[in-house]
């Protein structure tokens, strides 16, 4: 059973108290928010379908997207189907596709200790390095939950470090702990044309994720003819499809400095 399959959140007071206690903690406040709509499409634990149909669809619009890869998936088969491998990523990465961290195991932020989360996602770095598919400044909490101590031992290394709370990214946003808008579900489209609407009007960065990119689709991915709907509706609204990396970079939020590589 995959890690993403295996999954229940903390549903208890405590952990409850936990996820709405550590948005306060441990922020890094973007400090001028964008002058122009920009819009990220990315891919979680990154599925070969996402690999393959979903990368296929921003290239035929001249865009790039972001794929957080948890290495220790990699090639292995989950509720999303098949995940991508090594060769995949490379081949990504050499097309102009973003290749970001998202831990070695697919590891739940929101139950580890600050030094396990540096661990993992160190040993994440560790094997897209070996993989050369260039350096990883993004990040996304698996699951989307982080607690105090993650989230402070990763907020240095990282230019972004996404959740999944919904959100556009504008003045005083939380970079370690930035929001997000799934493309997943029956409703995924329709809420993912929504927080569009918020991005075109309001010129915020929004960063739209799901998982498999299929005909018919796990219940946290999409399929080919939604995803191709939203890029053209990005793009005819006037946004810039942008990766995690080239939205922080427009921002003026830059990678870390080699002393907090570590």
């Amino acid at each position: 059973m995959s890690p993403a399959e295996a999954y229940q959140p903390d549903r208890s007071l405590k952990g409850k108290m936990r996820r709405r206690l550590v948005r306060l903690a441990h922020r890094r406040p973007l400090t001028a928010g964008p002058q122009s709509p920009m819009v990220t499409f990315s891919f979680d634990d990154a599925p070969l379908s996402a690999a393959e149909a979903g990368a296929a669809l921003l290239e035929a619009h001249d865009a790039r997207g972001t794929f957080y890869v948890s290495a220790g998936l990699a090639g292995s088969d989950g509720p999303m189907g098949r995940y991508a491998q090594a060769e995949d990523y490379r081949r990504l990465a050499a097309a102009g596709h973003e290749i970001a961290c998202h831990t070695f195991s697919h590891l739940d932020c929101g139950r580890a200790s600050g030094a396990q989360a540096r661990a993992d996602a160190k040993r994440n770095l560790a094997a897209l390095d070996e993989w050369r598919t260039g350096p990883a400044t993004s990040f996304a909490y698996p699951y989307g939950d982080v607690a105090a101590g993650p989230k402070r031992a990763l907020g240095p290394r990282y230019a972004t470090l996404r959740a999944l709370h919904h959100g556009v990214i504008t003045a005083g946003t939380d970079l370690n702990q930035a929001p997000a808008v799934g493309i997943e579900g029956a409703e995924g489209e329709a809420i993912a044309s929504r927080w569009l609407d918020q991005a075109l009007a309001r010129k915020a960065w929004l960063i739209l994720y799901t998982h498999d990119v299929r005909e018919a689709p796990s219940p946290w991915g999409c399929t080919p003819e939604a995803l191709a709907r939203l890029i053209d509706r990005a793009q005819g609204g006037g946004a810039e499809i942008v990766t995690a990396a080239q939205g922080a970079q427009r921002l003026g939020v830059g990678a870390p400095s080699p002393a907090q590589k570590a």
